[in-house]
């Protein structure tokens, strides 16, 4: 299996550090915010549900203009303007004395959209080849972030109670901003894209019936993880009698098992032509685990078992989908592109959140678990009955001490070779990725371009 190269190991630490710090400080509030904000005044599921939700239904507002406004004018200034509103939301969180207070401060955290900015400057600076390990790579810190906060937000919340979680939250946004300007690779302006033979508009984004297959399954997949923890946290009060401070003791085994169980499918979906087949596992096993819970969570074994089999899928689909998406989507248009999937992952959260409240006040747990595997079902089908798009590979040239003058010369030629979609070049680095058909492209053809070679 090829490695990373050094600018792909630099950018996916960095990142990776970024996005994981950034998460960690939203799953601190996770596991506790529910049974909080159900103390506050004014509290009833629907307004719970909105104060868990609203953070998707802001981030599904602004994940397309951020993504957009990154195609235009590139993608570090959004991100930091995006870590700024995170951080002065979860101080209006931590303020609140009311569930709308709340419900406000989580609506100006989710405005600081960067997660499709942060893809799609992942996949600038990554080979396509390369891209579900990068984002792998990323998830793996969100998982370890995630598994901390759990277990933290947990413990934390009996010394600093709620509203000091929010204020970790401020901090952790703060801090990664360094790691931003100086830790990762300055793309080429506008996405790092200089030439591309699909250039289109930004319209085509929302035709791709392969793009609009997998935005509506990320939309599905958070709209259950939401649900989720609607109705989780009170069954494991009832199924196994443990208070709030004592939840991790069921988050970390669960989290753990399941990472360790997903191991051998993300190795799978790196295998040439194996991602989609362990993206149609991963689905499965959360379309299974929805029809465990709604069976038996009322026991331990069920609850317990059906909450390790659902990570296991999420936390799969969560590495695969990006890398789908920045495989299909053309170059210039990754950020449009990211920016419509996120949007559709964030508004999932909201309609979990909110649906998922109102569902449990009138039909409890089972009820949230049976609307989990309707909706699961539908995608599972919406899959079975798709085509499977051709994903791109990358290869990575470097131009040869190349006078200025004879530069546009080089990478019109690359440009114009059989099976050659995009040509990106990463500033100052000396090299070039190009986007290629596996079915149309061969590197002997590089051959017939003077003054670049592939190592």
């Amino acid at each position: 299996m090829e490695p990373l190269n050094h600018i792909e190991r630099r950018a996916v630490s960095a990142l990776a550090l970024i996005f994981g710090l950034r998460m960690f400080g939203l799953f601190l509030v996770l596991p506790v915010l529910a049974l909080y904000a159900d103390g506050l005044p004014g509290a009833t599921p629907l307004v719970v549900g909105l104060a868990l939700g609203v953070y998707g239904l802001t981030q599904a507002i602004f994940q397309i203009p951020f993504g957009r406004l990154s195609d235009r004018f590139g993608r570090k200034g959004l991100i930091t303007f995006g870590l700024l509103l995170f951080a002065l939301g979860s101080v209006v969180s931590a303020e609140a004395a009311t569930v709308p207070g709340i419900i406000a401060g989580r609506a100006l955290q989710g405005a600081g959209a960067i997660a499709a900015v942060v893809l799609a400057l992942l996949a600038d600076l990554t080979r396509e080849q390369q891209r579900i390990k990068a984002t792998a790579l990323v998830g793996g810190m969100i998982g370890v972030a995630f598994l901390t906060a759990l277990m933290g937000g947990s413990v934390l919340e009996g010394l600093i109670g709620v509203p000091g979680l929010f204020y970790l939250a401020a901090f952790a946004a703060l801090v990664v901003m360094p790691v931003l300007w100086w830790g990762v690779p300055t793309p080429l302006h506008s996405g790092n894209l200089v030439y591309s033979r699909r250039r289109g508009d930004w319209s085509s984004v929302f035709s791709s019936r392969h793009l609009l297959r997998l935005d509506f399954g990320v939309f599905v997949q958070h709209l259950s993880l939401m649900a989720l923890f609607v109705a989780v946290p009170p069954a494991l009060v009832d199924v196994l009698g443990l208070g709030s401070p004592d939840h991790w003791r069921v988050y970390v085994p669960v989290l753990v098992t399941s990472v360790v169980a997903m191991l051998p499918l993300l190795l799978l979906s790196m295998r040439s032509g194996k991602s989609y087949t362990a993206f149609r596992v991963a689905l499965s096993l959360m379309l299974v685990s929805a029809a465990l819970l709604a069976w038996a969570a009322g026991q331990g074994w069920g609850l317990v078992g059906g909450l390790v089999i659902f990570f296991t899928g999420f936390n799969l689909l969560e590495a695969l989908l990006p890398s789908l998406v920045s495989r299909v989507a053309p170059s210039q248009l990754k950020g449009t592109a990211l920016g419509v999937y996120n949007t559709c992952q964030f508004a999932g959260v909201f309609v979990g959140g909110a649906v998922g409240g109102v569902i449990f006040g009138h039909f409890g747990s089972v009820g949230v678990f049976l609307l989990m595997g309707s909706l699961l079902a539908l995608w599972w089908i919406v899959v079975l009955l798709g085509d499977v798009p051709e994903l791109m590979n990358s290869v990575t040239v470097y131009l040869e001490d190349i006078p200025a003058a004879q530069f546009e010369d080089r990478i019109a030629a690359l440009r114009q070779l059989p099976g050659v979609y995009d040509v990106t070049v990463l500033a100052g680095q000396n090299m070039v990725y190009l986007k290629v058909s596996p079915s149309g492209f061969h590197n002997a053809s590089l051959a017939d371009v003077a003054g670049v070679s592939v190592r």
